[in-house]
């Protein structure tokens, strides 16, 4: 008479060594062995299995908080998350679904106040730096930008990639021909300046000139996405409040002033309209700089033809647009006027 046993699920202890030597496993020599590789492969997404039941639970038994807390703290442990990092492009397409959805879960696991695994990437940033250069490839890019937007989230990561070298990335990024890479890039780029408006205030404070060389080139890019989307991204971290110091120094300069007028005779009428709402604080500016005042003067004709023309379109407040562009059209036209008189 034979007997057949279940076998007794691993503790997020044997787990986490389990994955740990599994990873391990998929090294140079055994991604040359096919047959080795794919048992490697196996082992792999077994424990991934294994890990994501602890996490998400297995449809009919809810996961069990404290198992979920080892296993993450066991995970930080073993040094398991730069693997998870540096192997993903070895992974087969379950694995990597598997370790994206188990991530966010993972990063949000506390001991006390602190987030284990946040933590851990503070010490280890340099696997900040390794995920956002990941959008160079193609196969894991979007698993990537998915963990990277999780990371994200917190304060310090975010704070940490907008201080890094690997930043200026997202600039060569969002203009991949890939357009669902770059599309998934600009995601992330909109999250690093969106997410936490105290810490994007003070990057834009201490990086302003060379963020704004880089960024100027997005605004003028010959690819309408591109343009579109950088305007609309513009005009959101630019009006936060933490932001006011640098929106002042913004709009006081005539390079980006030329860039809106630029913008604001663009074929497409959402560019035209996106454009519309930040010229106008260049215009209704008290303070004016010299130079500003003479360009308005000198296009008044030309920039109050296309303030006419132009119109809220569907779905777009009618009432809010026309009292505003009327308040715009007041002001070249004042400034017009002073500007004859001064001459």
């Amino acid at each position: 008479m034979s007997f057949s046993f279940f076998k007794r699920p691993k503790t997020p202890q044997e787990l986490a060594k389990a994955i740990k030597d599994s990873l391990m496993c998929l090294d140079s020599k055994t991604v040359l062995e096919v047959k080795s590789l794919e048992k490697a492969l196996e082992e792999v997404e077994k424990n991934f299995g294994a890990m994501k039941v602890i996490l998400l639970g297995d449809g009919e038994v809810e996961p069990n908080t404290d198992q979920i807390l080892q296993l993450t703290i066991e995970i930080c442990k073993e040094d398991v998350i730069g693997l998870f990092f540096h192997k993903l492009s070895i992974l087969g397409w379950e694995a990597r679904k598997d370790l994206v959805q188990c991530w966010s879960i993972l990063l949000k696991q506390k001991v006390g106040s602190t987030h284990c695994c946040v933590q851990f990437l503070e010490n280890h940033s340099d696997l900040l730096d390794f995920l956002v250069s990941c959008y160079d490839n193609k196969e894991i890019s979007l698993n990537c930008g998915n963990m990277l937007r999780e990371c994200i989230k917190y304060p310090t990561l975010a704070k940490y990639i907008l201080e890094s070298p690997s930043f200026e990335l997202f600039f060569k990024y969002v203009e991949l021909a890939n357009f669902d890479v770059a599309s998934d890039a600009f995601s992330t780029f909109k999250d690093l300046l969106t997410k936490h408006p105290d810490a994007v205030a003070e990057f834009l404070k201490s990086h302003y000139d060379e963020f704004f060389e880089h960024y100027e080139k997005l605004l003028t890019s010959t690819n309408y996405v591109t343009r579109r989307q950088s305007l609309k991204l513009l005009s959101e971290f630019l009006l936060e409040p933490p932001s006011s110091q640098t929106m002042k120094r913004y709009i006081a300069e005539v390079q980006h002033f030329k860039v809106m007028m630029t913008l604001l005779t663009d074929s497409s009428k959402n560019i035209q309209m996106s454009a519309f709402h930040i010229f106008k604080i260049f215009v209704a500016n008290p303070h004016k700089p010299r130079e500003i005042k003479v360009i308005l003067a000198k296009n008044h004709e030309r920039l109050l033809e296309l303030l006419n023309n132009l119109s809220a379109g569907k779905g777009g407040d009618d009432d809010q647009f026309d009292e505003e562009k009327e308040m715009i059209i007041k002001e070249i036209e004042r400034v017009a006027q002073l500007s004859n008189l001064d001459s």
